[in-house]
C-alpha cells in the first residue's frame, strides 16, 4: 500500500488563516507586555531573551538547512536572514541602525510575507512550514514589539540607512544571482507561487515599482514619528 502524500500548504487555507489569527493575537500580546514593563529591568531581560530564541531558532532553521547543501538554498542572502539577524541583534542591543532595519523590513517585506507567502511546503506539521511561519512571524512581532511596545521609533536618518542598506543588498543578491543561477530575494525573477509582485509588472520592470512603493511607504512610515507638532498655545 502506497503511504499518502502529505497535502502541500495553500494560500488562506484552514492553516494560514490560523496563522494569521496568531500573528494578530501575538502582535496584540508583545505591545501589551512591552507597555506593562517599559523601562523596567524585567522588560530589559525580555527584550534580550527574545532577540536570542530569534536568533538561535534561526541559527538552527539555517544549519538544518544545510544538509544537503544546495546553493539554491543554503546561502544566507534572503533578505528574512538579514531582517531575522537584525531583528534578533535590535532585541538584544536597542541599537538605533538594527532597529531601523527591523523596523523597515519586517513591517513591509517580512510582512508582505505573510500575507502572500511563497511557501512551496507540506502542510502543518511539517518542519517546513514551521520553520517558515515561525521565523516570519518573530521578526514582525519584533518589529511591533520595539516600536508600540517598547517605545523605539525611526526618524529620517533611519529611513535614509535602511534605503541604503536595501539597495546594497540588491546589488549584491543580483550579482550573486546572475553568477550562480539562483534566485534569493526574487531579484532575478518571480516567485514560483502567487505573490503581490504578480500585479507589478514583469522582470526587470517590477523591481523599480517595487523601489518606488517602498521609498513612498517608508516615508509614510518614518513621518508620524518625526513630523513637526504645532506650539502649544
Amino acid at each position: 500500500m502506497q503511504p499518502s502524500t502529505a497535502r502541500e500548504f495553500s494560500a488562506y487555507g484552514l492553516s494560514h488563516w490560523i496563522v494569521l489569527v496568531v500573528f494578530a493575537v501575538g502582535a496584540m500580546a508583545v505591545v501589551l507586555l512591552g507597555r506593562r514593563q517599559r523601562h523596567t529591568a524585567t522588560g530589559h531581560r525580555f527584550s534580550r531573551t527574545f532577540g536570542a530564541v530569534t536568533v538561535v531558532l534561526y541559527l538552527l532553521i539555517y544549519l538544518f538547512s544545510m544538509f544537503p547543501p544546495a546553493i539554491e538554498r543554503s546561502v544566507p542572502l534572503r533578505l528574512t536572514d538579514l531582517a531575522t539577524l537584525a531583528a534578533g541583534y535590535a532585541l538584544w542591543s536597542h541599537r538605533r541602525w538594527a532597529y531601523a532595519l527591523t523596523y523597515y523590513w519586517c513591517l513591509t517585506l517580512s510582512t508582505q510575507a505573510l500575507l502572500s507567502p511563497a511557501l512551496e511546503s507540506p502542510e502543518f506539521p511539517h518542519y517546513e512550514f514551521l520553520a517558515f511561519w515561525a521565523i516570519h512571524l518573530l521578526v514582525v512581532w519584533a518589529a511591533i514589539y520595539l516600536t508600540w511596545g517598547v517605545g523605539m521609533h525611526p526618524d529620517w536618518r533611519s529611513y535614509r540607512f535602511a534605503v541604503a542598506a536595501t539597495v546594497a543588498w540588491v546589488g549584491v543578491t543580483f550579482v550573486f544571482n546572475s553568477l550562480a543561477g539562483t534566485n534569493y530575494g526574487f531579484v532575478n525573477r518571480k516567485p514560483a507561487t502567487p505573490s503581490l509582485l504578480d500585479v507589478l509588472g514583469p522582470w526587470p520592470w517590477y523591481l523599480g515599482t517595487v523601489a518606488v512603493l517602498l521609498l513612498i511607504v517608508w516615508a509614510l512610515m518614518t513621518w508620524p514619528w518625526v513630523r513637526v507638532r504645532p506650539a502649544a498655545r
